[in-house]
């Protein structure tokens, strides 16, 4: 399958001995409702359509199996104790208790008892469907010396320094990610670094039992687990991260971590020869984010000057086969887009505010790249957010034949708490344990990634046949996801030459969709002369403290004749100024009520066959109060600090959710 041009084709699923049962009743009454995809009794009209799944793992199969594909809600970036960030901050909960959340049991978090144990439990109030917990790669053996009595390294200076934690802690091992040709710590490594590398093979493997023990493989299929990690580049201070999902219990014997692949393209080397490469059983993704803290870095088009442009092109091929996807939205904010770049050719986009931890006005330098981004501090590039990244691959698909920019889309949240999907706005304690504690502390506005200008997170969606992890990852691979903001918010989006005007009253909407469109994540070649029809329809997230859907809108990106690179977006169902409010007193909804769901088929008004060009969806809910003007209307009036006040944090938000884009070649 080509990296660069991934379409949907619909296909009898596959008929393995271990899946030989019926279908019985299509799960679509949790995604659109069943006049979405089934007649009056809820069995298909039409033989089953969907995407070929690969069996990988011996398990049951799931009772929730349906070709028209299911919605299910995860989080594939989470750290738990095993992160040196973490651990310094007092998360003393590892990858299983990080699982067991996700799956609805409490975890403990700060301030700590006598026993370091942690005082205060929160939960989930419906559990996640996956989840992946990704600590960093980087000080697994480093933080396992410091924190295990009796260890070689465990009452050194440097550990006793670890375990009291603070900033000094976080400074000291932290600088060091930073540089261009990074060592382990030669005080708790050796000289050669060796002895750490060896044992972080023996923390990796507590890392995959974990995983393993935790993935349900009975028929109920109630949670999919993966392995993952973080790898944590940081030259200079730019923030390069990726999380790095491996498809199933068929791993590396040690993760690559950036003391072993100092630069992005020598990740994905690594994880191609010791993954993907023939015969191995293993497969992987790895997904950037928080591209808004990068100074450009992490989606520059920069290759080496003694490169071909062969060798660019090869290079652009790798990096989109193992960068599919991206992370468009996580507690260190919303990596969209943003009004203050210059360099971007289209009118302001009021949502590109939301959620921005680096609103205007700020030093935009064009295709200069910056530092210390990390701390967001530098200058400020278009290659920082999704929407001018996916831009320049059009440009890069015309000067290389490849795009390596083909980014599908999720959320997540980045906590540091060993609490994946905890989201909820008017429940959040914070991401980073002791830098938000008391409360107040979230109030304050602090050396990122703390307090005040950060946020809940976000969740990834997908569309899958059924909750495994070969369904799931695959789902991820074509990119048909989404991201959230934080609800449960469930989306579709099609386009096709032939979809039919009326499909969002039809019975048969997504199995119609299915044989004549593709879905988000895919390509389509128009027919020349008039516009493809695209297919947007939203449900709301029943069980959260929202508004409703307030609008649905279609953003479009496109290479000109000219070689400019422009945006537009497009509002097609619902309206910005319905009316709707929040009493941000009482955090009450005031005026118009949201809609429980809406749904339209549009056609581009402007379109041109000859434009290469994007489109992906963003699903808007009317105004809420955002959970800081939560915390501080909880507060008495006299006990409210200085951030209650802050005129530079808002006291409302737009919950959204964003899909992945859909590629029109010419």
């Amino acid at each position: 399958m080509s990296p660069t041009t991934l379409s949907h084709t619909p296909s009898t699923p596959p008929v393995d001995p271990k899946r030989r049962r019926p279908f019985g009743r299509w799960a679509l009454l949790m995604a659109l409702g069943c006049a979405a995809a089934c007649s009056d009794d809820g069995r298909s009209d039409e033989p089953p359509a969907g995407p070929l799944v690969e069996v990988t793992e011996e398990r049951e199969p799931c009772d929730d199996r349906n070709p028209l594909r299911n919605p299910y809600f995860g989080d594939l970036h989470v750290h738990t104790a095993n992160s040196f960030d973490a651990y310094i901050n007092g998360t003393r909960p590892g990858p299983a208790d990080a699982y067991r959340f996700a799956a609805g049991q409490p975890v403990a978090l700060p301030p700590l008892d006598e026993q370091g144990q942690g005082t205060q439990t929160i939960a989930l109030r419906r559990p996640l469907d996956f989840v992946a917990v990704t600590d960093h790669a980087e000080y697994l053996a480093e933080v396992a010396e410091c924190t295990t009595p009796g260890a070689e390294g465990f009452d050194t200076s440097r550990c006793e320094t670890y375990r009291q934690g603070g900033q000094t802690a976080i400074t000291s091992w932290g600088v060091p990610l930073t540089n261009l040709t990074p060592q382990r710590l030669r005080d708790l490594c050796g000289d050669d670094g060796a002895r750490c590398a060896q044992q972080a093979g023996t923390v990796w493997q507590r890392v995959i039992d974990a995983a393993e023990e935790a993935y349900d493989r009975t028929s109920a299929c109630t949670m999919t687990t993966f392995i993952g990690f973080e790898w944590t580049g940081n030259t200079v201070g730019r923030n390069l991260h990726r999380n790095v999902i491996f498809r199933n219990h068929i791993v590396p014997q040690q993760p690559a971590s950036y003391f072993e692949a100092p630069t992005a393209p020598r990740l994905w080397e690594a994880l191609d020869q010791t993954c993907v490469q023939p015969g191995q059983g293993c497969d992987v993704l790895a997904i950037p984010h928080n591209s808004n803290l990068s100074n450009g870095g992490i989606f520059a088009p920069v290759y080496d000057e003694e490169l071909s442009l062969e060798q660019e092109s090869q290079l652009a091929l790798l990096r989109a086969r193992m960068e599919p996807l991206v992370e468009i939205f996580q507690h260190k904010g919303n990596s969209e887009c943003n009004n203050g770049l210059d360099s971007l050719l289209g009118a302001p986009d009021e949502l590109c505010d939301e959620e921005q931890l680096r609103p205007a006005p700020f030093d935009d330098r064009g295709d200069e790249l910056g530092f210390f981004g990390i701390q967001a501090s530098g200058c400020v590039s278009r290659y920082d957010y999704v929407r001018s990244t996916l831009l320049e691959g059009l440009a890069e698909t015309d000067r290389l034949g490849a795009n390596p920019y083909k980014l599908g889309i999720i959320a997540s949240t980045d906590t540091h708490n060993a609490s994946p999907g905890f989201v909820d706005e008017a429940a959040y304690q914070g991401h980073t344990g002791l830098q938000e504690i008391p409360a107040e502390k979230q109030l304050e506005r602090q050396i990122l990634p703390f307090g005040l200008v950060t946020n809940p997170g976000g969740l990834a969606g997908v569309w899958a046949v059924e909750n495994s992890r070969d369904a799931i990852f695959e789902a991820l691979k074509r990119r048909e996801t989404w991201g959230t903001s934080g609800p449960r918010i469930v989306v579709r989006f099609f386009a096709g030459q032939n979809l039919d005007e009326g499909l969002c009253d039809d019975p048969q909407m997504i199995s119609r969709a299915d044989v004549s469109g593709v879905p988000m994540g895919g390509t389509l070649t128009p027919a020349p002369g008039r516009s493809p029809r695209f297919l947007l329809s939203a449900l709301r997230d029943p069980d959260q403290n929202a508004t409703g859907l307030g609008r649905l809108e279609i953003i479009k990106g496109w290479l000109t004749q000219d070689g400019e690179l422009r945006q537009k977006v497009f509002v097609v169902a619902g309206s910005a100024d319905n009316g709707a409010g929040v009493n941000t007193d009482t955090c009450e909804p005031t005026g118009t009520s949201g809609a429980d769901s809406l749904c339209t088929t549009w056609s581009d008004p402007e379109y041109d066959a000859g434009q290469r060009a994007f489109y992906y969806a963003r699903v808007v809910e009317n105004p809420s109060c955002r959970w800081s003007q939560r915390l501080c209307q909880s507060l008495p009036e006299a006990q409210r600090p200085a951030g209650c006040q802050d005129p530079g944090i808002p006291t409302t938000i737009h919950e959204m959710a964003w899909t992945s884009p859909i590629w029109l070649e010419p």
